[in-house]
Parts: C-alpha cells; structure tokens; sequence
C-alpha cells in the first residue's frame, strides 16, 4: 500500500515500563475511537510496517498505554520512540454533509458565492492554529480559512466546494 492509503493518527511518544510498554499521543479530536485498535502501522524506510497490539488502555489527554506483539523490553520499546503511527484510509468513517478528512478535499474546485471560480484545493495547511485551503489563483497561492461558518456545501460527486467567502478576501491577492 502506498502512501495515499494511509493517514498519520500519533506518535509513540516514551516508553511506560520496563516491560515494553509505550505510550502513544493520538492526533484526533477524538482519541476513544481508537481504544480498541488491534493494529498499527509505522513507516520505515518508506514502508509501512504493521505492528499488533496486545493491550491498549487509555492514558492522560489524548493518548493510549498499548503493549506491542514482540516488544518486551525497555531496550525494545526505545527504538520506537519518535515513531509515528498510521493507520489505513479504508478504516476512516465515512462523512456526510459538510464534514470532511483533509486529505478527501485535495484538488477539489472552490467557488464563492459572489465572484464564482476560485480555483482547485492544492493542500490543506493544518500546522497554524486556524486550519487553511491552499489553493491557486490567477497563478497566485491564496489561503483560505476552514471555518464551518464560511462552508455552504459540499458536493463530492462534483468535487466542489461552494463557499461564502468574506468581501475582499480574494482581493487581497490581487
């Protein structure tokens, strides 16, 4: 499977004992849908690895205490700290409506409800505090903020998202 089939869920943060249990910080808004995981991946050298799980309980904020198949030392579990965990796209609920997975919305059209065409979603920038759409524009990167006040619909089957952008946001670019 290729690097399109996966999503980042965490990363092994430390190890919790002596006996090869790690802790994993979750990246998900909701981490207790993952309390019942069996299995993870890890990316090495460009190959994602699956990794079972024997044992998994919840932790502080928003990570789990699993005990990896195989992994029964400190020395063990030191060489997956740092690690980070993926799971496959296939195992994402499906969204309706205007809900979506970042990675779903790549190269989808935007179009604002007062001057039409924008252009094709190029990314979407998670790393600032206020999530964007990266797209092109009369060959200019915009960003447009993903705020659910802004959104009016999502069509799938279209790739298109329909917006109601704030006056002169576009204009910025100019």
């Amino acid at each position: 499977m290729g690097e399109d089939k996966f999503y980042f869920l965490g990363k092994i943060t430390r190890k919790y004992s002596f006996k090869g249990e790690l802790i994993i910080f979750l990246d998900t808004d909701k981490p207790t849908d993952y309390y019942q995981l069996d299995k993870v991946f890890i990316k090495l050298n460009d190959r994602y690895i699956p990794y079972f799980l024997t044992e998994i309980h919840p932790y502080k904020n928003s990570s789990i205490r699993v005990r990896i198949e195989d992994v029964n030392s400190e020395d063990e579990a030191k060489k997956l700290i740092n690690k980070q965990i993926y799971l496959p796209i296939s195992t994402l609920p499906v969204l309706k409506g205007n809900k979506f997975y970042y990675h779903e919305v790549e190269g989808f059209k935007i179009t604002d409800e007062k001057i039409g065409d924008v252009g094709f979603i190029k990314y979407v920038n998670d790393k600032s505090p206020q999530h964007l759409f990266v797209l092109e524009y009369d060959k200019k990167e915009i960003l447009i903020p993903i705020n659910d006040e802004l959104i009016i619909k999502i069509d799938r089957k279209k790739k298109l998202i329909r917006m109601n952008l704030p006056n002169g946001l576009i204009q910025l670019y100019s």
